[in-house]
C-alpha cells in the first residue's frame, strides 16, 4: 500500500473502545484519510429486531452514521461528501448511500463494502481495521487474498467487490496499540492484503 498517498479507512464497529488512541495514530500519519464508520452496536441492534430488506438495510446505514458522530466527537471533521480534503475526516454516510443506492440492500453487505465502494468511487486504496492479526480462510491466517474466497471476518460481498474493481486492500488489527501507524507509514506489520491477480499492492 504506497505510502504518504489518500487513503479510505474502513474503522469497524467492534473497535469502538479503540477509537481515542486509534484516532490519533491516524491523525499522526498526516496522510489524507476519509475514515468511514463501521455499524457496531448500532447496527447489532437493528440485527436483533429481525428485520431484512429496506428498512433494516437503512437503519444499518443510519446506525454507520452514528457511529461517524461518535468517532467525529474525538476531534474528526465530520463530512457527507465523498471528498479527501486533507488530513482525517470522516464521512456520514446516510446522504450519500440514500443518493445513489449502489449496494443490495442485504445483510451480507456490511459497512465493508461500502467502504470498498467508497474507495471503488474515489480511486483510492483501502484500509480496513479490524480485530485480528491478519483475516483467514478455511481457518487459517493468510497474509494475502487474491480470490473470491470466504472469509469470516468481513462481509460476504467484500472480497468479490475488491477484486473485481482492482481495489488495493488491507485489513490490519487495530487492537494492537501502534500498529495501524506503523502500517501507514509502510512498516512491515502483521496483516492480510487483498488484490486481484493483475493489481499491485
Amino acid at each position: 500500500m504506497r505510502a504518504q498517498s489518500a487513503l479510505v479507512v474502513k474503522l469497524g464497529g467492534s473497535l469502538l473502545p479503540r477509537v481515542p488512541g486509534l484516532v490519533e495514530e491516524l491523525q499522526r500519519s498526516e496522510r489524507p484519510l476519509l475514515l468511514v464508520p463501521g455499524g457496531g452496536p448500532f447496527a447489532d441492534q437493528v440485527r436483533t429486531l429481525g428485520l431484512d430488506g429496506d428498512e433494516g438495510h437503512w437503519m444499518a446505514i443510519a446506525g454507520m452514521e452514528q457511529f461517524g458522530w461518535y468517532i467525529a466527537s474525538k476531534g474528526v471533521p465530520a463530512t457527507d461528501r465523498l471528498v479527501v480534503d486533507g488530513g482525517v475526516s470522516v464521512l456520514l454516510p446516510y446522504r450519500v448511500l440514500r443518493e445513489e443506492d449502489p449496494l443490495p440492500h442485504t445483510w451480507e453487505v456490511t459497512s465493508d463494502t461500502i467502504a470498498a465502494w467508497v474507495a471503488e468511487r474515489l480511486h483510492l486504496d483501502l484500509l480496513l481495521i479490524k480485530s485480528v492479526d491478519r483475516l483467514t480462510v478455511g481457518g487459517k491466517a493468510v497474509d494475502l487474498i487474491e480470490q473470491p474466497e470466504c472469509c469470516d471476518e468481513v462481509d460476504p460481498c467484500l472480497i468479490p467487490f475488491v477484486l473485481s474493481h482492482g481495489i488495493r486492500a488491507a485489513a490490519v488489527n487495530g487492537q494492537v496499540d501502534g500498529r495501524v501507524a506503523e502500517h501507514l507509514r509502510g512498516a512491515e506489520v502483521p496483516c492480510t492484503a487483498i488484490r486481484s491477480l493483475e493489481t499491485s499492492i
